[in-house]
């Protein structure tokens, strides 16, 4: 092994723990910095104030849920993890925000809560059109319980993902009597 590439495989190691020594801005992009008057944060914004964040000390910037969603629970209600919530802008428009981003220094994080998804996301559209018993449905537990949201439809809650038994709930439906049908 030559030693350019010891010295890689070990700053690689040394980089594996940056996260214990660092200041992070955690924030909304819906809450930060509009760029185009609607009321709403956007990347553009948070693109153009990240010489300010830098200048606050701050080593890495952790971004809040911002995919699609119908925001019903804060974003967390996620339709779909491939994409930018309109509002917020573009996956071009967070492509030139991590690029600013790194060009600063920053690292970014972002929330990425794969136990929450809407009723929009395909997953749960899936789920919900499957038989009874199927792996689609096994994505989530059901309840019976009309009273469950004020709908008189099964109300999920996420699993973690296919064949896991994980209890996470989606958008706060959780319930102590739930049957898996």
């Amino acid at each position: 092994m030559a030693a350019a590439e010891r010295q890689a495989i070990a700053q690689a190691a040394a980089d594996a723990h940056w996260y214990k020594d660092v200041v992070v801005y955690q924030t909304h992009v819906k809450a930060y910095y509009d760029t185009n008057g609607d009321g709403s944060g956007d990347f553009a914004g948070l693109t153009e104030k990240l010489d300010y964040v830098r200048d606050l000390g701050v080593d890495a910037i952790w971004l809040l849920p911002f995919y699609p969603s119908p925001l019903k629970d804060d974003g967390y209600d996620i339709a779909d993890y491939r994409a930018v919530h309109p509002a917020y802008g573009t996956l071009d428009d967070f492509r030139r925000f991590l690029d600013a981003a790194h060009a600063h220094g920053l690292r970014v994080i972002t929330e990425l809560v794969i136990n929450h998804t809407s009723d929009q996301h395909e997953w749960f559209q899936r789920a919900r059109r499957a038989p009874k018993g199927s792996p689609e449905r096994d994505f989530y537990v059901w309840s019976d319980d009309p009273r469950k949201r004020g709908s008189s439809s099964p109300t999920p809650r996420s699993r973690t993902g296919p064949g896991t038994r994980s209890r996470a709930s989606t958008s706060g439906t959780a319930s102590s009597r739930t049957s898996r049908t």
